[in-house]
């Protein structure tokens, strides 16, 4: 228990440090994470199926019938309640905790987070020209776990993200890997749709005080989360998680670490949508196929062989 205590310890000190430094001074924390942290911490329990020493293996679906496709090609694309505000001793990062909430404490933790998502008004300006706060979508046991920048209009307006085209896009790499969206979870760095006064269309990147202000919610979901890979989909998603680094063409395909979670820069769907050259489309494949290898998923050779040249 002493070196439980310990690590906890190390971890938290860790934590509020890098918080501090950002400019944070409190802590939303919900009640139920607040009951679960003044209990006892339980015996860790035996590793799910799904996990090798230490290693998540996710099944791969194989198509049914008919010829396969290469996946993300361009044609499918385009035709296709309040929580309580205490100290930063409080706010404890669970990817560095030894056990995991139970699952029914993790999910009313979680839709605990949502309810203060949904009714977050810090940034007046996008509250006020927002139809709805995006907060997340997939399974919250989900091992691996995608961030992208902000909402769109498509986002905005069905309140889930990466809907629109180059949502369509991510959908059509992750089932590459033969997954589907409810077998990940997708957030973003901001939950509501940067505003564009004047502006009848178009997006704009979130501010830096924007970032600030609304990220401690993607933390939150993180922790609760507990991925084992992060794809960071941009330039924004990696300096919201990572902060300031090297631009995203330098960063792609090299492993970061987002506290102690392996985390993975590549493009943003939306540059793909844009720069349609195969050698791009082939180095996000490259990053997705080491995601797959870092989680242990069997790999085909028509998958490792997509958007080579013959």
């Amino acid at each position: 228990m002493a070196g439980t205590y310990e690590q906890l310890l190390d971890a938290t000190i860790q934590h509020l440090e890098e918080l501090k430094a950002g400019g944070v001074r409190h802590a939303a924390v919900s009640p139920e994470t607040l009951r679960a942290l003044s209990q006892p911490a339980p015996r860790p329990a035996a590793p799910p199926p799904q996990f090798r020493s230490g290693r998540p293996v996710l099944r791969s679906r194989t198509a049914e019938g008919g010829r396969e496709e290469a996946p993300f090609s361009k044609s499918e694309i385009q035709n296709p309640k309040s929580g309580t505000e205490t100290s930063l001793l409080a706010s404890v990062p669970a990817a560095n905790l030894s056990v995991a909430l139970p699952s029914l404490e993790k999910a009313a933790a979680f839709a605990a987070l949502r309810e203060r998502a949904l009714a977050c008004v810090k940034c007046a300006h996008l509250a006020a020209s927002r139809k709805n706060v995006v907060f997340g979508v997939g399974s919250i046991d989900a091992p691996l776990m995608f961030v992208g920048e902000a909402p769109g209009a498509d986002e905005d307006e069905q309140g889930e993200p990466f809907v629109g085209k180059a949502g369509q896009l991510l959908t059509k790499i992750i089932q590459a890997t033969g997954l589907s969206r409810a077998d990940v979870y997708i957030a973003n760095i901001l939950k509501c749709r940067p505003d564009t006064p004047g502006q009848s269309a178009g997006n704009r990147k979130p501010t830096p005080d924007e970032m600030t202000t609304c990220i401690p919610y993607l933390h939150e979901q993180i922790d609760l989360i507990r991925p084992a890979v992060i794809v960071a989909l941009g330039a924004t998603a990696v300096e919201g998680l990572l902060g300031k680094t090297l631009g995203i063409t330098k960063l792609r395909g090299t492993w970061k670490t987002y506290r102690g979670t392996p985390l993975m820069p590549t493009y943003h769907p939306a540059y793909l949508l844009r720069n349609q050259a195969m050698s791009e489309k082939r180095k996000v494949w490259e990053d997705m196929l080491a995601v797959m290898e870092k989680l242990g998923m069997p790999i085909s050779e028509k998958q490792r062989n997509y958007f080579l040249r013959a």
